[in-house]
């Protein structure tokens, strides 16, 4: 028995003192929602299993301001899903890279797109818009840039939270013809074309100075929280193999972290 008592010990040691609280979004599919279906839900559920502990939500929609509001006030550990280098908090090592892609319909001749392309002066676009204020998604701003406003169309990834999933509004903006191209994040560009009744063509946009279109996700902790983060980023490097297999679940555009680029697979 005296054999067994370091093991114990260090299997004790291994487990936190309370459950994972995470912070996530009730209603935002591909990510979470309240029922578990999310990628993101899947993810920490892997991960609390590693840490030998259980998962216990708080349900705050993801608006702006929303690390502040959680991961202190509302005494969160975790935030699934944040960009590497978020203000407001510390980030775990990236779990996965994705970009900005185009979205059209794979039956008409629109491949190949570039942000400098110019049939982009003349199709109908939509844009992903973040924030109270309507700020402006990389591709809007790079979009702008260019001198390309008239012709862009605007949806706000909140929008309207008495329907399930708000984010995916543009992409049924492009299935309906209502616009004939989007520029949107790549997971839930994937996600809602697998799920289309109409064929859909997803294409990276590459990057262009000033904007970049690619991101490493990480999770976001508390700033104070090195010990929690080393044990994130421990559970994260095990679980990889898995989280790899809830990317191709969720048809989710990605890379590996710090690539070059994220170009769809």
């Amino acid at each position: 028995m005296k054999y067994l008592v370091p093991a114990l010990l260090a299997l004790q040691l291994a487990a936190p003192a309370h459950a994972l609280v995470v912070c996530a979004d009730p209603n935002n599919l591909p990510f979470s929602n309240r029922a578990g279906e999310g990628f993101e839900n899947r993810l920490v559920t892997l991960l609390a299993r590693q840490l030998h502990t259980d998962v216990q939500y708080v349900w705050w929609a993801q608006r702006r301001g929303f690390a502040r509001h959680t991961l202190t006030s509302q005494g969160c550990d975790l935030w699934a899903g944040v960009a590497s280098g978020t203000k407001g908090l510390r980030a775990s090592q990236p779990y996965y890279r994705s970009s900005y892609v185009f979205v059209t319909r794979r039956a008409r001749a629109l491949a190949h797109l570039s942000l400098d392309d110019p049939r982009l002066r003349t199709l109908i676009i939509g844009v992903q818009l973040v924030g109270y204020e309507a700020m402006n998604t990389p591709p809007a701003q790079a979009l702008a840039a260019r001198g390309i406003t008239g012709n862009v169309r605007g949806f706000s990834i909140f929008g309207d939270y008495s329907a399930p999933n708000p984010p995916a509004r543009i992409i049924a903006a492009v299935v309906s013809g209502e616009v004939d191209v989007a520029l949107v994040w790549g997971p839930v560009a994937g996600y809602f074309a697998r799920r289309s009744s109409v064929p859909l063509r997803l294409e990276w946009i590459p990057e262009v100075e000033d904007w970049p279109m690619a991101y490493d996700i990480a999770l976001g902790v508390r700033r104070d929280e090195d010990d929690l983060r080393a044990r994130l980023d421990a559970a994260l490097t095990t679980e990889q193999p898995q989280i790899e297999g809830l990317l191709r679940e969720y048809a989710i555009p990605h890379a590996n972290p710090g690539s070059a680029r994220a170009a769809p697979r």
